[in-house]
């Protein structure tokens, strides 16, 4: 039996994207499926990184832009995706400038969070991947949202699209 094979089985996966001109991943396992920014609809009274909710196939989804949420400038492409993503029994789409590529890092070139003197919780990031010259920060989207996001995460996710006539 190949051992080096096995091992690589039970390494985690991450799905990267690009967010700016940084490249970020999250567990794949969190993630459900990718779509292209769909029509969506906007909520009074949100912060201005909730674009709104959407319907996708009868569940109704809030919107986050993460670039806004993370305070990054988007990236100058037009292959604006959005990653549906599930937290916690609830699913929020996370809009990203593009989708990247499915990562098997080995554990040896993955790093744990770095100390980082900021104003603002940063515990959202649990690693740093090494890939050959880049980094590429693991994000836990979870972390990310605050009580309120949570909230409003949780509310939309009780709410159901009407049905098709």
């Amino acid at each position: 039996m190949n051992h080096a094979k096995n091992a690589n089985a039970n390494r985690e996966r991450f799905l990267s994207f690009s967010l700016g001109s940084e490249e970020y991943a999250v567990p794949l396992l969190a993630v459900r499926e990718v779509i292209a920014l769909p029509e969506f609809t906007p909520v009074p009274y949100t912060p201005t990184y909730f674009l709104g909710i959407m319907n996708l196939r009868g569940q109704v989804i809030s919107i986050m832009d993460l670039r806004q949420k993370l305070g990054i400038k988007p990236g100058l492409n037009t292959e604006t995706a959005v990653i549906i993503c599930d937290l916690n029994g609830a699913s929020i789409g996370v809009v990203v400038d593009s989708v990247n590529t499915v990562l098997n890092p080995d554990s040896a070139d993955v790093s744990d969070k770095p100390e980082i003197q900021s104003n603002r919780p940063t515990d959202y990031i649990t690693g740093v991947y090494r890939k050959d010259k880049k980094l590429i920060l693991f994000l836990d989207l979870s972390r990310s949202l605050s009580l309120e996001d949570h909230a409003a995460v949780r509310k939309s996710a009780e709410v159901r699209a009407p049905k098709a006539a």
